[in-house]
């Protein structure tokens, strides 16, 4: 006995037509029931080997392994969902051709987002590998992509630092007439004086600080090389946190947003404070404060360039 569906849904001719079939693979001794099994296992791995189950699975699997931060799990996912699951989704990762992989690629560089596209060819190329050792797929469609001139040369982009002394002092002054928010005034003040990347500044917490002894430590999973880092406290930083923390202390983040102070200032507040005190993009981001403190400190000749780099978190 074997079920070929339900009447109305399959008509009579399509249950004849069933039984026809089941009666040919019994004919050479093949159980229909096993076959049909056998069948809906196959479709099922299929969709278990979709492009978009493979590559959670391996975002999973590399944010595990490396030790990514939430922010940039989120930032991956998005590029594959935005960029790659529209096209390529629903495929059988091993049924994706160099061509796809390729359009999609460019679909990116020709919108212009020429970064975007050599980090999504590297996470293509990481996930097809990913398949590769795990024996989903034979070849790897971004292996030919690699070195390949299909995208314009990728220009490096430096962020925007004042550099001269004279310069950076009219900076340090004019930081302390910026008229918007008290909080983000204290946090373009203090990141002058600590150089962090503005994503460590901006999500600094209270407990991290010692100001007794004038320290902040900032966990590893924070920290880009994935390392404790300790940021020594100058008598003029601790000033500024000390000015602030009767506004946003004890807890919490140190730089919160205004109206909501669950959660810290957002990547372009730096940014837009200065370009409020009459900077522009060419001359001052959040981000440069660094290299205006790796080149000012190494050419005053006072201080160890490891030491330098060091405090800079590069290792």
């Amino acid at each position: 006995m074997l079920s070929l569906g339900t009447y109305p849904e399959i008509d009579l001719a399509t249950a004849r037509q069933r039984r026809d079939d089941a009666r040919k693979l019994l004919a050479r001794n093949t159980n229909p029931s096993t076959a049909r099994q056998e069948e809906k296992a196959a479709q099922l791995a299929a969709a278990d080997r979709s492009y978009e189950t493979i590559s959670l699975e391996w975002l999973e699997h590399a944010a595990k392994f490396k030790g990514w931060t939430a922010d940039h799990i989120e930032r991956v996912k998005r590029r594959q969902e935005v960029h790659f699951h529209p096209w390529l989704g629903r495929k059988n990762v091993a049924d994706v051709t160099d061509d796809e992989v390729l359009a999609c690629v460019m679909r990116i560089s020709d919108k212009g987002l020429l970064d975007t596209a050599y980090r999504a060819r590297a996470e293509l190329d990481a996930i097809f590998r990913y398949a590769k050792k795990r024996k989903m797929v034979k070849h790897n469609p971004v292996a030919d992509l690699r070195g390949a001139d299909v995208l314009p040369k990728h220009k490096v982009k430096h962020h925007a630092a004042v550099t001269d002394p004279a310069q950076f002092g009219a900076l340090l002054k004019a930081l302390d007439t910026y008229p918007g928010g008290f909080t983000v005034r204290c946090a373009l003040q203090f990141q002058a004086l600590v150089f962090v990347r503005p994503g460590e500044l901006r999500l600094a917490r209270w407990e991290e600080f010692d100001l007794e002894n004038a320290e902040w430590r900032i966990p590893a999973e924070r920290m880009k090389m994935r390392e404790h880092h300790v940021v020594p406290l100058s008598r003029q930083a601790l000033s500024v946190l000390r000015a602030l923390y009767p506004l946003t202390g004890p807890d919490g983040f140190v730089f919160p947003q205004v109206r909501n102070a669950s959660r810290p200032i957002s990547n372009n507040t730096l940014n837009a404070a200065l370009r409020t005190l009459g900077y522009t993009k060419a001359q001052a981001s959040a981000h440069g404060f660094r290299s205006t403190a790796s080149t000012l400190l190494n050419e005053s000749g006072e201080w160890r360039p490891d030491a330098i780099e060091r405090q800079l978190a590069h290792g």
